[in-house]
């Protein structure tokens, strides 16, 4: 009787199978890509105050009223305060050997740091906002990002191309293999564009900073599987 079943079941298996294949038709899976060239539209400082002292009383003091004037100028720049907002602040021991490179180490002194993300939504104001900071008395500039805010929607018409880019390819590869090219059984995009990194700048700049936004290259990427059929002939 175990014999049996065991047969039975084999023979229902291979019965439904065909059934079930028909559920996943052969496809052809390519991926499409489009890019466009914007300039962007919105930018990112990275900046604050870093302050020491030997104790951390007056480290954090001497910090709260140096990073209270940059904030200050900040404002008076044209920042909104909104587009202000804390990234880092912490206050650390500094420690050193107490009697030459080998010997214990002990506390010497305390660093106070307090940094910002400055969004300016006006890129050609990038210099402004980065003199503010430094004439205020900023000596912790780390770097800018320039960003399209309207990304999703300016890769409209990329998308499109990048739909049409698949099918082209996903053409050749049907042709080459001797099939038909049937219609789309999924389209997925593959990840979205992000803020691109300009260069980290120092922190010593008396005069007005130099700021070339340039272009940012949006790309989209999309994933499609075509259903293939036989070559009629």
């Amino acid at each position: 009787m175990r014999h049996r079943h065991a047969f039975a079941a084999i023979v229902l298996a291979c019965a439904i199978s065909p059934a079930f294949a028909e559920t996943q038709p052969p496809a052809i899976s390519v991926s499409g890509e489009a890019t466009i060239s914007v300039p962007p539209d919105l930018a990112e400082i990275n900046g604050g105050v870093t302050t020491e002292a030997k104790n951390a009383r007056d480290a954090s003091a001497a910090n709260n009223k140096a990073m209270s004037a940059v904030l200050q100028a900040l404002k008076a720049s044209g920042v909104a305060e909104k587009d202000i907002q804390t990234s880092r602040l912490s206050l650390q021991p500094q420690s050193a050997p107490i009697k030459g490179n080998n010997g214990p180490m002990q506390i010497v002194g305390y660093r106070a740091s307090n940094r910002v993300t400055v969004t300016v939504r006006d890129v050609t104001k990038v210099a402004n906002a980065i003199d503010a900071l430094v004439s205020s008395g900023a000596n912790d500039i780390s770097g800018i990002s320039f960003m399209v805010s309207q990304a999703s929607k300016l890769l409209d018409d990329a998308r499109a191309k990048a739909i049409d880019d698949a099918h082209r390819k996903a053409d050749i590869y049907a042709r080459a293999a001797g099939v038909t090219l049937g219609a789309p059984l999924s389209i997925s995009e593959q990840g979205m564009p992000g803020p691109m990194p300009y260069r980290k700048m120092a922190a010593a700049m008396a005069d007005s900073a130099p700021v070339a936004p340039g272009e940012e290259m949006l790309r989209v990427s999309v994933s499609v599987s075509y259903e293939i059929k036989p070559k009629t002939p």
